[in-house]
């Protein structure tokens, strides 16, 4: 009894992985388009915005851009590591530093998309409206968007160091 509450536990477990990994890679494919959408509209037709907002959102084009792309590479790590655990697991355990691996990098994706919702999704909202007071502290958001990228840009030399030693 305890054998199979294990396997469905498990089963729950993978089939909730697959899922966040499948919607952060649709997150990929949103935030890669528009990044080019984007790009496209502010070169062409924001040029009436005023200086100080085409260089902020510039800025937020440039980091969404950039961290989308370590986005879809981390996503990649992630799938190729679980290959090679599912080749381990067929011979024999699965190292504990495998496994830690694993999560530091689904906690990098995370760390990502936080950031680019955080910092890019603010400087976008800030630059293109006007925010009365009551919206203002969408602001506070950013630094907190800034820091989840240098998160997860660690995330990745830790994990990096356990799968590379």
């Amino acid at each position: 009894m305890t054998d199979i509450k294990n396997v469905k536990s498990k089963e729950l477990k993978v089939g909730r992985t697959n899922i966040l990994l499948n919607t952060l890679m649709v997150f990929v494919g949103i935030s890669g388009c528009f990044s080019v959408l984007f790009g496209a509209w502010l070169a062409h037709g924001g040029q009436a915005l005023p200086t100080n907002a085409q260089s902020s959102l510039a800025t937020a084009l440039q980091y969404q851009f950039i961290h989308t792309l370590a986005l879809f590479i981390t996503l990649l790590w992630i799938k190729v590591s679980r290959l090679k655990i599912g080749e381990v697991t067929a011979a024999s355990t699965i190292s504990v530093i495998q496994v830690k691996s694993s999560k530091l990098l689904m906690s990098a994706c995370l760390a990502f998309v936080t950031g680019i919702l955080c910092f890019c999704g603010v400087i976008y909202i800030k630059s293109l409206f006007e925010l009365t007071e009551p919206f203002m502290v969408l602001s506070k958001l950013t630094p907190l968007g800034g820091i989840a990228f240098a998160i997860a840009w660690l995330l990745l030399a830790v994990a990096g160091k356990r799968s590379f030693n």
